[in-house]
């Protein structure tokens, strides 16, 4: 009971921010004096910390607790068709160190040789005063990776390994840390959760824009990942395009798409996965991939809502913050133009965390392991 009280409090101070002992008490419902032993214990751990006295009002001054940014550390790798990621967040979800490769397809000993690397570099980065902190890492990462082989382009005895070993348990012999395994796009739906800046409802799904697309869900406050952990995997969900032809979303609103584009205009695409915001591309074929996808998301939208009546939907990805912005007022003015008769029409925003967010996904998986409740 107290682990889960101590996990009650730092749940809250990571939503709200920072709140006197008294204000704990009184959201929590746990007594004053049973929530001033779990601060000062929390505290002495050095998970939380005091900040200035709040002077102005009868009686003594209010000191307010926060979470301190230094009290834990956590590791989120993901791993993509295109490129490989480490960061270390800290208690705050900041990052504070990353590492990153580029590479034509993802090999399961590259993948894995470099987790092993990077994490004992980004462990010795923190100096020996801290690296006791580091509560463990997790991994977002496409599920059946290795079936994704002809669509990355790779012939498939190159990415078999995916099929016949098992990434997190590789690892976790490897390194001296728990880990932890998610979707990646389920990943991404969760650091909007942990880390996001979003005002979020209840019940509501995100779209991720990567590679290949994929999604998230949430309801009644809390991810569902459904039986195999691959829940809301929108990319096979048939909509029409343009033309009217029904196609799987993830040919028309996947990153792949318009990296195939770019291809045969004889143009450099390895740069797309470096940087979102160092874009650089012809405006006509970023226009007509945004007409495409934007169509293909708001009937995505459409046949989701029939069945899970939201309250919102969130669109992010690995694009640039202006792109994002432009493909979701695009997705918005499409459905407005779809009959939605005998459903409501959820609320469309984009996604706050960009092309961070799968990384803190990761990463928020040890931290919600350790430290947090739904």
């Amino acid at each position: 009971m107290r682990a889960r009280n101590e996990r009650l409090v730092l749940t809250l101070l990571r939503r709200r921010g920072s709140l006197a002992k008294a204000e704990i008490a009184r959201l929590t419902g746990l007594s004053a004096q049973t929530a001033a032993r779990l601060i000062h214990a929390l505290e002495e751990d050095g998970l939380i910390k005091r900040g200035d006295p709040q002077r102005g009002r009868v009686g003594q001054p209010s000191i307010p607790m926060s979470l301190d940014p230094e009290g834990a550390y956590f590791m989120g790798l993901k791993v993509g068709r295109r490129s490989v990621e480490l960061v270390l967040t800290d208690f705050l979800g900041s990052i504070v160190e990353r590492r990153k490769q580029v590479y034509d397809y993802p090999g399961f000993d590259k993948v894995l040789d470099f987790a092993v690397s990077r994490a004992e570099d980004i462990t010795q980065a923190l100096g020996k005063g801290r690296q006791s902190r580091v509560a463990g890492l997790g991994i977002a990462m496409p599920f059946h990776l290795w079936s994704w082989a002809p669509r990355i382009g790779v012939s498939p005895e190159l990415m078999a390994d995916w099929k016949t070993r098992d990434l997190g348990t590789e690892l976790g012999q490897r390194i001296d840390l728990p880990v932890f395994l998610q979707n990646d796009a389920t990943a991404a739906c969760s650091a909007e959760l942990v880390f996001g800046g979003s005002d979020l409802p209840a019940n509501f799904a995100s779209f991720y824009i990567a590679f290949f697309i994929g999604g998230g869900l949430v309801l009644r406050g809390s991810l569902f990942t459904g039986a195999t952990g691959n829940a809301a995997g929108f990319g096979p969900l048939l909509v029409p395009d343009l033309n009217g032809e029904i196609r799987p979303l993830i040919d028309l609103a996947s990153l792949s798409t318009l990296e195939s584009r770019l291809i045969r205009e004889g143009l450099d695409v390895r740069h797309i996965w470096e940087n979102p915001e160092d874009w650089n591309l012809p405006a006509g074929i970023v226009d007509g991939w945004l007409a495409e996808a934007a169509h293909a998301l708001a009937y995505a939208i459409r046949a989701t809502q029939t069945t899970l009546d939201l309250e919102a939907i969130l669109i992010d990805g690995w694009l640039p913050r202006d792109m994002l912005a432009d493909l979701t007022a695009r997705t918005a003015e499409v459905l407005d133009g779809i009959d939605m008769t005998g459903m409501s029409r959820p609320r469309i925003e984009a996604g706050s965390l960009g092309a961070d967010a799968r990384p803190l996904g990761a990463a928020s998986l040890p931290l919600n392991a350790r430290y947090l409740i739904e």
